[in-house]
């Protein structure tokens, strides 16, 4: 274990989640689901073991951080003792604020909505979760209907495929141009969301 570091392993990391994700899409069944869960945990336990071989923490203080943090920030579904609540609430809304209130409550440095999203997530990604967040922050967007064809083109689609297929389209007429699409999308969300207000 000497040779590995936390830093080695985060591309093993993310590919191995990347498989879970494209197992859970592509409908795989559950023998190859559990399979590739293992190989998440198993990273899990990699990064833990150089962590106590450090000295740092080990598994086990992963995993009760873990069951700490899903009871105090699901009060919604835990009491404090971690027992399950009689009744939940009934709305997701209602689920979103309570989870968000905790949220901030303990990460008092979180100073706006999109804080705590990270950078290194793929542009499309991380497009989704800061549109998310300005729609549950109620913050109002600069619209986004600057190109008006392609807005209208987007709204004729009935498929997640039809999307796909445009947005493949997209990526593909981009880099005949000599652009990056992921560079591009990255640059809009920091000139939308990321700028002084």
């Amino acid at each position: 274990m000497a040779a590995l570091t936390h830093a080695s392993l985060v591309e093993y990391l993310l590919e191995e989640a990347y498989e879970v994700a494209e197992t859970i899409e592509t409908g795989a069944d559950d023998a190859e689901l559990r399979g590739e869960l293992g190989d998440v945990l198993l990273q899990v336990v990699l990064h833990a073991r150089l962590a106590d071989e450090r000295g740092s923490f080990t598994f086990d203080d992963v995993a009760r951080g873990l069951s700490a943090k899903m009871v105090r920030r699901n009060p919604h579904v835990f009491r404090p003792d971690g027992t399950l609540q009689d009744s939940f609430p009934a709305t997701v809304e209602e689920i979103v604020r309570k989870w968000d209130a905790v949220k901030s409550a303990e990460q008092p440095e979180l100073r706006g909505p999109f804080d705590g999203i990270p950078d290194s997530l793929p542009a499309l990604a991380k497009a989704q979760k800061f549109l998310d967040r300005a729609e549950r922050a109620r913050r109002v967007v600069e619209p986004l209907e600057t190109q008006p064809p392609v807005v209208e083109l987007v709204r004729t689609l009935t498929s997640e495929a039809e999307l796909g297929d445009l947005l493949l389209a997209a990526v593909g007429s981009a880099r005949s141009q000599g652009f990056d699409a992921e560079r591009a999308l990255r640059g809009a969300i920091r000139r939308r969301f990321e700028a002084p207000s």
